[in-house]
């Protein structure tokens, strides 16, 4: 082999050691969803070789893994991650989408279709274009069409003026803001359905400090966690001394020799029991 050869055959090594040397930087981030109104709710995981790598990208859910709404299975929750604490990628709400096959669902023969775009701006300073759809029962005139689309801008830009950007989430994904649209426009034409269809953040304004801190949101987790890891010992422990109870045989091992977290489900299930070695 040529010495040409050879140092290229060496560089090509040396770069895939680099390649393969990458994946050992790379860590895994928890990513949470906003301080107020989710409480830096769990929502995934997400890999990257620094913080830098991981500011600005775009993680999506549906509304279902999000809160357990089976009923919004078909709605995308999106979040951008804009910074980073240790481990965790904290994110901003950027807006939701309805998946296309379930609006296209909704759109019958004989019904009307309304839909809309709408920039509005919240209590708080934050810029959100709205696009909400209107189906109604039949089909309806261009000027009846009109009117529910006139009534709905109202309707929107009244509500948004005096709702926190923070509070405009939550109206959106619980279906309030869509209940008050739908009220607010019966009385011109019988409507099917209302729902705002998608909703896109494009200007951040006010952020408002509340709700609990990431510390107290991991204590509450470890706290959960410890919860379950003893309530999953004292199940097995019950189980174990209802077995020897139910075997009624000699036992020879005091409880105070036995795990401490198994001692105390011991104890409360037969006061005063010993377990022999073969039990354990």
């Amino acid at each position: 082999m040529s010495d040409m050869a050879k140092k290229m055959s060496a560089k090509a090594r040396a770069a895939a050691r680099k390649q393969r040397d990458k994946w050992k930087t790379k860590r895994w981030y928890t990513i949470r969803a906003p301080r107020h109104p989710w409480n830096y709710q769990n929502i995934g995981e997400t890999i990257g070789e620094s913080d830098e790598h991981i500011i600005g990208r775009i993680y999506e859910m549906t509304q279902q893994e999000f809160n357990g709404d089976f009923t919004k299975m078909h709605v995308m929750l999106r979040f951008r991650v804009s910074d980073t604490v240790g481990q965790d990628a904290l994110t901003t709400f950027v807006g939701h989408h309805h998946q296309t096959n379930h609006i296209r669902r909704q759109i019958r023969r004989y019904r009307g279709k309304i839909d809309d775009v709408l920039d509005v701006v919240t209590e708080d300073g934050y810029l959100v274009r709205i696009k909400p759809l209107i189906i109604t029962q039949k089909r309806v005139q261009t000027s009846v069409k009109q009117s529910i689309r006139a009534k709905t801008r109202d309707v929107l830009r009244g509500y948004v003026a005096k709702t926190t950007y923070d509070s405009l989430q939550v109206a959106m994904l619980d279906g309030s803001l869509e209940t008050e649209i739908q009220n607010q426009i019966k009385s011109i034409y019988p409507c099917r359905s209302v729902v705002i269809r998608k909703s896109q953040l494009l200007q951040a304004g006010v952020s408002i400090d509340q709700g609990p801190t990431l510390d107290e949101i991991h204590a509450e987790e470890a706290r959960k966690e410890a919860e379950i890891k003893a309530k999953k010992a004292a199940a097995l422990a019950e189980a174990m001394a209802e077995e020897l109870e139910d075997e009624d045989d000699e036992i020879d091992v005091p409880v105070d020799e036995l795990p401490s977290n198994i001692q105390q489900a011991v104890e409360e299930a037969v006061p005063g029991a010993t377990i022999t070695e073969a039990e354990i």
